[in-house]
């Protein structure tokens, strides 16, 4: 497999049970197949540690700027942030779920939280932060609709007896 940013062939890493493709003597990057990214994402994860300082090629300079292909499908890859910090920007794909790290990255994602509630902590607050007013402002306007339709419905009342209500006749309803 070679790397997404630079080219350069992956060579693969065990850190503790998960096993990495790393893009050593090239750009310093890591590929992370699916779902084990967060198995070395925290500073308390050990065997992350050991990805923290993958060898590269100093000289070699890598364009941020293009999007990048995935190694394994060849799909192109999502940027996004890792997470609701907005502080690192990641590389994953669609596809494979598979996630590409650049050097540095690894570092930021692990400085972000120390712990699993830590971040669930942060994400509540983001999301109650984001969503909470906007949910508010929607139930407002669903009360005010509300009230306006029992409205019309009050009206209708003395307009049209009860004879033609769905239900109330003797014969059956329309």
């Amino acid at each position: 497999m070679n790397c997404p940013a630079c080219g350069t062939a992956m060579t693969e890493i065990a850190a503790g049970d998960v096993k990495v493709q790393a893009c050593k003597g090239g750009c310093g990057g890591l590929w992370f197949d699916e779902w084990t990214l967060g198995k070395v994402d925290q500073p308390d994860q050990s065997a992350g540690e050991s990805l923290l300082n993958v060898p590269q090629n100093a000289s070699l300079k890598v364009d941020q700027s293009p999007r990048r292909k995935c190694p394994r499908d060849s799909v192109v890859m999502m940027r996004h942030f890792w997470s609701v910090k907005r502080d690192v920007v990641v590389d994953e794909c669609p596809k494979c779920e598979g996630i590409f790290l650049d050097p540095g990255e690894l570092t930021a994602i692990r400085a972000d939280y120390k712990s699993d509630a830590e971040r669930h902590k942060a994400a509540e607050a983001y999301y109650s932060e984001m969503f909470d007013q906007q949910l508010a402002g929607m139930l407002r306007q669903d009360k005010a609709k509300l009230e306006s339709a029992r409205r019309v419905a009050r009206i209708f009342k003395f307009l049209c007896p009860s004879y033609y209500i769905p239900g109330k006749q003797a014969w059956g309803a329309f």
